[in-house]
């Protein structure tokens, strides 16, 4: 059977362009800007429903200042379906988003957000992908007082001290 290169290429295409996508979680789960920042263009653009609309800077920066409250953030995939074109690709990720916010101990909240990305991959000249365009829409969001408990907001995260390969260093990609 003979090898399609392009089908192959498309192959190795999608799954960086997946692993893109779960670095995003894992940049906003551990509140590591460096790496979100580099999941992006730098023209990039976000668009967060009403929460946020802008650049990638202002979008980190944004990130960063619900830090302090988020005792817990778990990004969950399900779906992600791609179409890829050359350097350019487009997807739609379906992702479950659980946060706990706290204003103090006494006053926690568990916030359930079921959304759906819709982005723009472009490759880079370093050959990776990033996004150019993410635009967020929420199909449902869950707010409730949280009585539980668990590792909320433990740092440093275990995973930086049991997990050594790449993927999985505090920073950006490398």
């Amino acid at each position: 059977m003979a090898i399609n290169e392009a089908a192959l290429q498309t192959l190795i295409d999608k799954d960086a362009i997946r692993e893109l996508a779960m670095l995003y979680s894992r940049a906003i789960d551990r509140k590591n800007s460096a790496l979100l920042r580099d999941l992006y263009t730098e023209d990039a653009t976000d668009t967060h429903g009403t929460d946020f609309e802008g650049n990638v800077a202002d979008f980190v920066t944004f990130i960063e200042s619900t830090a302090p409250f988020m005792t817990y953030s778990g990004h969950h995939i399900c779906n992600h379906l791609i179409s890829v074109d050359g350097n350019t690709a487009q997807g739609e990720v379906y992702t479950l988003a659980v946060h706990c916010f706290a204003s103090d101990p006494a006053n926690r909240v568990e916030d359930w957000h079921v959304v759906r990305y819709m982005d723009n991959y472009q490759r880079c000249a370093d050959g990776k992908w990033r996004f150019s365009k993410r635009f967020v829409t929420y199909d449902m969001i869950v707010t409730r007082p949280f009585d539980g408990d668990g590792l909320l907001g433990a740092a440093p995260d275990a995973s930086y001290g049991e997990l050594s390969h790449r993927l999985f260093t505090a920073g950006s990609r490398g």
